[in-house]
């Protein structure tokens, strides 16, 4: 009976570390692989006029031609929700972002108002909160963070 109990409590811790901990971080697409950033034909100085940004295009820099547009989605859920995006800076101008948000999701459109820098930030904890007594929890806390050049 003692070797069926340890046995399963190691089982437990197995797939909780597997479930949590691995996470690399960023979301992928159904082939495993990142996806590049969805963006128009390049506006003035080579930049995008149009970037579209997911949670996979976490840690990129993405460069918009002034008067172009950044649209983002975070796919979420009401157990991970994506907290609001975040902009530091002054070159991008938060504008109505059109589309449905799901629970847990984050999304944010913005135009291109002046050339400089901005970092658009957003955090989602790595694992689901405890819907019981007695269950386990994690700390852990998944970034997502781009850089925007706008020119």
């Amino acid at each position: 009976m003692r070797r069926t109990t340890t046995s399963l409590a190691l089982a437990a811790a197995a797939l909780l570390l597997a479930g949590c901990g691995s996470h690399s971080g960023t979301d992928t697409g159904s082939a495993g692989k990142p996806s590049a950033p969805a963006s128009s034909a390049p506006g003035k100085g080579g930049c995008a006029a149009l970037v579209q940004l997911k949670a996979a295009d976490s840690g990129r820099t993405v460069c918009v031609a002034k008067g172009g547009e950044v649209r983002l989605a975070l796919d979420g859920t009401k157990s991970r929700p994506w907290k609001p995006v975040a902009a530091a800076g002054t070159a991008l101008k938060g504008i109505n972002a059109g589309f449905v948000i799901q629970p847990g999701q984050a999304t944010a459109a913005y135009q291109a108002v002046a050339p400089g820098t901005v970092k658009l930030t957003s955090s989602r904890p790595l694992c689901a909160q405890p819907t019981a007594s007695g269950q386990v929890s994690c700390k852990g806390i998944q970034e997502w963070t781009v850089t925007v050049n706008v020119r």
